[in-house]
């Protein structure tokens, strides 16, 4: 409901900031011109499973390859020039030496089938009418069609432009960013940039991304403890930057007591959904929740986190399964910003607090792999941080005389871009749009690769303080936001390249 009133603001409001006549012209004719053909193109483009898969490269992943050609096919339809350098493409319009840069990505995090109305890959415009949903619509896929049309309504209108406009998109963002920053080394970048993998008004700040990662050794049940009620297994997670939505318990010998304990206390739990399946003297819990981008981790259910709690209320004999559900609950808890990991927690006043989230509890032969996700503001050194990380993992190492295996930290950079040339023109093209009066650059939890960029601001695709879908199960975008955002980087681009 939240989506439909800001946009229902958006298309109604009188326009409180004026650009320039020659751009809301374009704006207006690039969705009434190319509305469906965008439509089309998204749906072109999310049939391609582009999710990164080790030992291949844009270049000999089968997904990528088709995904590159139709790219191509639609740059030759629309008029503009591409280039491809493996790991990078170039579309682009005009020929000039100065250029606006717009950065999107191709690649897509990885989606469960089961927890889809339809197939990810298939652009679903029936389950709930007025939403594009399919892996990629806001997470880049769509941004990706919206600036290649917005551009090609500038080329229709015949728009004389000083800039070249320069549209990158990376094949592995949501992997690894080597390959583009080798490609930074010989490639120079416009000296204006957008990256349009984000939210609006402008963000000026993004939180690093960052994790803590280890193992909890396999660690078998005392022979004193054989045959009473025993946590066998406790896992959830899907990927790294997913708030995860569901998670697993096995219980064995569980008494009929303990069960209906168990039941009473899930249902105190409103925001989860649980199922007990009984198997002889096993029990499995199946604990549902809300998946999120992991960046805002305020907009889900992490059913890990709840799912230790469920358990805590009965102390299990001590084996990998107990320990991990322990660590869970007391070290995470039922918090997002690290209120129960010593003494990591801060908060910057404009970027806001560290969230920390478990994302990945896998049970293997050697333990179980649990990776914990955080986003960082500026405020404390990494060196700190990994102090503080380490301090607190050791208390609680003694605490339960378990030696944590392959501990590993990492600490990505905060960004604050200062100084940014083209912002107030971002704004006005916001403001111009939706009718929100004196719009403000906000912070994000997110981390796009607008940190390799001069002068990169990040604009959309998502509305502030509606919830963002990329990284979630059943991912969207609206058909209104959709067609909101043609209208915004078609103004835009004029705005900044004529």
């Amino acid at each position: 409901m939240k989506r439909l009133a800001l946009l229902f603001i958006a298309f109604l409001s009188p326009s409180c900031i004026a650009i320039e006549s020659q751009s809301d012209k374009v704006a207006h004719y690039a969705v009434a011109q190319y509305a469906d053909d965008m439509v089309a193109s998204l749906a072109t483009l999310v049939q391609f499973n582009t999710v990164a898969v080790d030992g291949l490269t844009p270049d000999t992943n089968p997904e990528f390859v088709g995904f590159k050609r139709e790219l191509k096919s639609l740059s030759e339809e629309l008029g503009l020039d591409y280039v491809d350098h493996g790991y990078v493409i170039l579309i682009g319009l005009g020929q000039q030496d100065d250029k606006l840069g717009v950065i999107t990505h191709g690649d897509v995090q990885p989606a469960n089938p089961a927890l889809w109305q339809q197939s990810p890959y298939l652009l679903d415009m029936t389950s709930e009418p007025g939403k594009l949903i399919g892996r990629g619509t806001e997470d880049d896929k769509g941004p990706i069609v919206t600036a290649m049309y917005a551009m090609k309504s500038i080329k229709d209108k015949q728009i004389k432009l000083n800039k070249r406009i320069e549209l990158m998109v990376y094949m592995a963002e949501e992997s690894d960013w080597e390959p583009l920053k080798e490609f930074l080394k010989t490639f120079t970048p416009a000296n204006i940039n957008i990256t349009i993998d984000a939210e609006y008004p402008v963000v000026t700040a993004e939180k690093g991304w960052s994790k803590i990662e280890f193992v909890i050794p396999s660690v078998d049940v005392e022979a004193a403890n054989k045959g009473t009620a025993t946590l066998e297994r406790f896992s959830g997670g899907y990927f790294g930057s997913q708030v995860p939505q569901q998670a697993q318990a096995e219980i064995s010998f569980a008494a009929e007591g303990l069960i209906q304990q168990l039941k009473v206390a899930a249902k105190a739990q409103s925001a989860m959904t649980y199922r007990f399946e009984q198997n002889g003297s096993t029990v499995v819990i199946f604990a549902d929740g809300k998946a999120a981008h992991s960046s805002t981790p305020e907009d889900g259910v992490n059913a890990v986190t709840h799912l230790a709690q469920l358990l805590a209320i009965h102390q299990w004999p001590k084996n990998t399964a107990s320990l991990t559900q322990q660590f869970i609950h007391e070290m995470v808890g039922m918090g997002i910003y690290a209120e129960q990991f010593g003494d990591i927690a801060y908060k910057d006043d404009f970027m806001g607090p560290m969230s920390l989230a478990p994302t990945i509890v896998k049970a293997g032969k050697q333990g179980t792999q649990v990776m914990i996700n955080l986003r960082r503001p500026i405020g404390k050194t990494p060196e700190r941080l990994d102090r503080q990380t380490h301090e607190a993992l050791e208390r609680w190492q003694q605490k339960h005389q378990v030696k944590l295996a392959k501990v590993e930290t990492y600490w990505g950079k905060p960004m604050v871009m200062q100084d940014a040339p083209h912002l107030n023109t971002l704004l006005d093209v916001y403001s111009h749009f939706t009718g929100v009066k004196d719009p403000q650059p906000v912070a994000i939890g997110g981390s796009t690769n607008s940190k390799l960029f001069p002068n990169a601001l990040s604009f959309g695709p998502a509305m502030p303080g509606v919830e963002y879908t990329g990284h979630t199960e059943n991912e969207f975008i609206t058909y209104e936001q959709f067609m909101l955002n043609l209208k915004m980087y078609s103004a835009a681009f004029v705005e900044l390249a004529k």
